[in-house]
């Protein structure tokens, strides 16, 4: 008789058990969710979080890190071409068709006349200078990415030789980017004042500044608010070798 009576019990039973053990799941990761919102939001405020400063911690250690392995590849880079020259068993035609390869690539240093171009915010206070020009906007003092590139684009048509950003020789690869009032460059992070520095006729590339229609468009901030824009000239400079990688990165489809 109890058989009979616990077999019709079982089903409904079995169909209950489910819906209760979800039912404690959902109290349970309710219960988490609230713990953990407390935790994170004890004694501070979300928005003023210090995450952002460690962040920023984070990219300027590895924005050393990263410049202490370009100069150690930049040693290795130059025992290797050494030990290279030593007997490579090459044409002197070939050799210099090599040098000539390398010039091109900006992997080897080259020196001559040429000019560096700072640019550099205005003040965090600046207003306007001229009358009848309204009062700057945050984005009106700094500088921009396209301003970094309006003067590494003109100095090359200008016909340089060879560019170097801050610390760094330009190659075709280089690509100049700005995030927020940072440049970053070749896996390196800098902050203005930024120096551009070209070799080339020195002549020929400050006129090449003077005529390009981005330069004049910035120019005008200048004047405005306060930005800052200098231009010096030299009788000889020196700029190093590329040291990084030069193998390309590419995207890859996803194979199915």
């Amino acid at each position: 008789m109890s058989n009979s009576a616990d077999s019709p019990d079982r089903p409904a039973r079995s169909r209950l058990r489910p819906v209760r053990l979800l039912t404690l799941v959902v109290f349970a990761l309710a219960g988490m969710l609230f713990w953990l919102s407390f935790d994170t939001a004890r004694g501070t405020n979300l928005r003023s979080d210090d995450s952002m400063l460690r962040l920023s911690d984070l990219i300027q250690e590895r924005s050393h890190k990263n410049g202490v392995q370009d100069e150690s590849n930049a040693a290795l880079r130059a025992e290797v071409d050494s030990l290279a020259q030593r007997d490579n068993g090459s044409s002197r035609a070939e050799e210099a068709k090599l040098k000539a390869l390398e010039k091109s690539a900006g992997t080897k240093p080259v020196k001559g006349q040429g000019v560096t171009v700072t640019l550099t915010d205005a003040p965090p206070n600046a207003t306007a200078k001229i009358p009848g020009i309204p009062e700057p906007q945050p984005n009106d003092l700094v500088i921009h990415q396209q301003d970094l590139q309006a003067v590494v684009n003109a100095l090359w048509h200008g016909g340089a030789k060879g560019i170097k950003v801050m610390d760094q020789r330009l190659i075709s690869t280089s690509a100049v980017r700005c995030v927020g009032n940072t440049l970053i460059l070749q896996g390196r992070v800098y902050s203005p004042p930024y120096k551009i520095t070209a070799v080339g006729d020195r002549e020929a590339l400050t006129n090449a500044l003077t005529a390009s229609p981005a330069i004049q468009n910035y120019l005008q901030y200048v004047n405005a608010y306060g930005l800052g824009w200098k231009v010096d000239q030299h009788e000889a400079v020196t700029l190093p070798g590329y040291s990084g990688t030069v193998d390309l990165h590419y995207a890859q489809p996803v194979k199915p």
